[in-house]
């Protein structure tokens, strides 16, 4: 597996004895080895690119999930649509309420709890999530041209045994 790039070596400015390196990154030292900081950096790297690239429809990655995750499987509780996205329920109500607001989606009863909805795109919805999974997938194809067919499907590999074994 491909190791972090290294940074050039650093340069110590005198004025108050931080190290950077040639090209202003901070010499990172022994986090560039774990996996968790090199996680976290490419997951701000990818939502960075999502979140612009998302910027014409007015959706923000969480926002996205949802609906995509309703048109695949339309009818599911909060509680469910919140757990599959590892959304704390509170988070999720507020979210859920807005795209509620801008008539994406909507809450019906559910027919087998009445103290609980069912969860549902509306056409709007449906429109808005058609457009951003077209946007969704080129950022897949970009970053396939990164990692390489091969690399993309063994990273997803690595992150959903990661996933499942902590």
């Amino acid at each position: 597996m491909a190791r972090l790039k290294e940074a050039p070596p650093p340069v110590l400015d005198e004025a108050d004895g931080s190290a950077q390196s040639a090209s202003g990154a901070v010499d990172v030292g022994p986090l560039g080895e774990m996996v968790g900081y090199a996680l976290r950096r490419a997951q701000l790297a990818v939502f960075d690119r999502v979140i612009k690239e998302f910027a014409a429809l007015d959706l923000r990655p969480a926002q996205f999930s949802t609906l995509a995750l309703l048109k695949h499987r339309p009818g599911l509780k909060q509680s469910e649509v919140a757990a599959a996205l590892g959304i704390q329920r509170a988070n999720f109500v507020a979210l859920f309420d807005l795209l509620e607001k801008r008539g994406l989606a909507e809450r019906r009863p559910y027919q087998r709890d009445r103290r609980s909805y069912a969860l549902h795109l509306t056409p709007a919805g449906e429109r808005l999530v058609t457009r951003a999974q077209d946007i969704e997938a080129a950022h897949e194809r970009h970053l396939e041209q990164i990692l390489g067919p091969q690399g993309r499907a063994q990273l997803l590999q690595l992150l959903r045994q990661l996933a499942e074994r902590l």
